[in-house]
């Protein structure tokens, strides 16, 4: 097996690339300097989060009009001058399906980008799967067919197979031309300000941050037990998760919900050290854990309800074949279920799902 150590000659652009593997500051000054005039940027990364709560970041790969790169992350010691080009404010970030690149480069950089253009998101306003793989859309945009052969890879090992950094560039090399593909048909069907309004949530830090109330809906067993336990619950999952971000390990190796539901309900009862800590956390808490109101299981629909359900749907069904995007793009069946039970929170009351509605 050939090992990267030095240059890796790459065709990109019609051109031939000389790919040497940043793995220094001194490398890196350099790079930066020559694409410090691009403002449209690839970007890719390849990550480990098997054992830990936050990603642990292992490459950055980067495609400009005329440099391909990869960023060992492992390597440098110093991530500033990278963080200030990418987050320059100026500089658009090109993603297929962006949520997991920014958060792992949120963990590091704690900075958000602020512009983006995620091909998943921009394919799917054009009638491809909501869930379109980078390698399906490429194939289909360009007549290319990429492998996804090192899915599992150890992106931590080094020092990195010739093959394996060629599989890592693919994920960027083709990313810029599917861009500029699905942005003009974007263009063309007046569209495109509808996938960069898809992509705000992104954009925003709350979306890399805890959510503790969504925790607490999908911790088992919640809604089977009283209020009072269930302020309990939510108090055990604020302490569980700052010791799963101190400690850095995935927040059920901490405590599972089932152990965490029985301590909540005082089936079980957490040993005197465990719950002296606990008390300590809560009293030192700047926030107050609290719930107004219950979590019930939910109620089948009524036939009132399913009537509207349907009516909903037939709706929605014309609209997307009318404006050629996926259903569950225009709202799903289970935010159509929340929507006929009152929820007032929901994507399909603001922005341009209700301009489509109103139509």
């Amino acid at each position: 097996m050939k090992y990267y150590y030095h240059k890796l000659l790459i065709k990109y652009n019609n051109t031939i690339n000389v790919i040497i593997l940043i793995k220094n500051n001194e490398q890196l000054e350099k790079y930066l300097n020559d694409i410090n005039e691009e403002s449209i940027l690839g970007i890719d990364t390849e990550f480990r989060r098997i054992d830990s709560y936050s990603p642990e970041l292992c490459l950055v790969q980067i495609a400009s009009k005329n440099h391909l790169e990869c960023i060992d992350v492992l390597s440098i010691n110093n991530l500033e001058p990278l963080f200030d080009k990418l987050y320059d404010g100026k500089t658009l970030w090109v993603i297929h399906s962006a949520r997991q690149d920014i958060e792992a480069l949120y963990y590091l950089s704690n900075r958000i980008p602020n512009l983006l253009f995620d091909t998943q998101i921009g394919a799917s306003f054009l009638n491809y799967p909501i869930q379109v793989s980078y390698q399906a859309i490429t194939e289909k945009l360009q007549n290319i067919f990429l492998e996804k052969k090192f899915t599992r890879f150890d992106w931590r090992k080094r020092p990195l197979p010739n093959d394996v950094l060629k599989y890592a560039l693919d994920d960027v090399k083709y990313l810029l031309p599917n861009y500029r593909i699905l942005q003009k048909e974007l263009v063309n069907q007046g569209k495109l300000c509808w996938a960069e309004e898809e992509v705000q949530f992104l954009l925003n830090k709350e979306t890399y941050e805890p959510n503790y109330r969504q925790i607490l809906k999908k911790t088992k067993g919640i809604n089977k037990i009283s209020h009072k336990n269930q302020e309990n619950a939510f108090k055990l999952i604020h302490w569980r998760e700052s010791i799963a971000q101190q400690k850095n390990k995935p927040r059920k190796w901490i405590m599972s919900d089932e152990s965490l539901i029985d301590y909540a309900s005082g089936q079980r009862k957490l040993s005197d050290s465990k719950n002296q800590l606990f008390k300590n956390f809560i009293r030192k808490s700047k926030f107050k854990p609290s719930l107004e109101h219950s979590l019930v299981a939910k109620k089948p629909l009524s036939e009132s309800e399913k009537l509207l359900k349907n009516q909903l749907k037939d709706k929605i069904n014309l609209l997307s074949t009318k404006y050629a995007i996926p259903s569950e793009l225009i709202c799903s069946s289970k935010n159509l279920v929340k929507l006929i039970k009152g929820d007032n929170t929901l994507s399909i009351q603001s922005g341009w799902r209700s301009e489509l509605f109103k139509l």
